[in-house]
């Protein structure tokens, strides 16, 4: 029989995959809108030419962090949980904001980046304030 405590951490894990979720839907429809800026194309395939085999596996691994923490929220149990967090959060936030701060195509950041990176941020902050304040699990006595 699980303790009201075992749902109340399984309710909470949900909550922080599905905030990751969130947080990845934002980051991909960022992207596809980008697409869309004229001459963005062109600046794909000319900065494609440039980048090294070892720069793209650095943008999958940082990439892969909130696609990771959708399946770690879930599975990891309290204390690992929270570490991993307090590690994918801070990193996560600087993947978002470290293309806001480097305009391409010699424009200023677009309106629409702007826009779904706040979210982003805000959503991955509501995130680490969600963990840093969620209470250790009691354990269960034996009778």
């Amino acid at each position: 029989m699980q303790s009201n405590t075992g749902i109340v951490d399984r309710q909470r894990k949900t909550l922080l995959s599905t905030a990751w979720i969130f947080v990845l839907l934002n980051m991909v429809y960022a992207d596809i809108l980008g697409m869309l800026r004229p001459g963005y194309l062109e600046f794909l395939e000319h900065i494609s030419q440039q980048l090294t085999s070892s720069a793209v596996l650095l943008f999958a691994v940082l990439m892969e962090i909130p696609i990771s923490m959708v399946l770690l929220s879930q599975i990891l149990a309290y204390k690992a949980n929270r570490w991993v967090h307090f590690i994918a959060v801070p990193l996560t936030i600087l993947w978002v904001v470290f293309p806001a701060l480097m305009p391409s195509l010699g424009d200023s950041t677009p309106p629409s980046y702007v826009f779904f990176a706040s979210v982003e941020v805000v959503t991955m902050l509501i995130i680490l304030r969600f963990v840093w304040k969620w209470p250790q699990p009691q354990k269960r006595r034996e009778i």
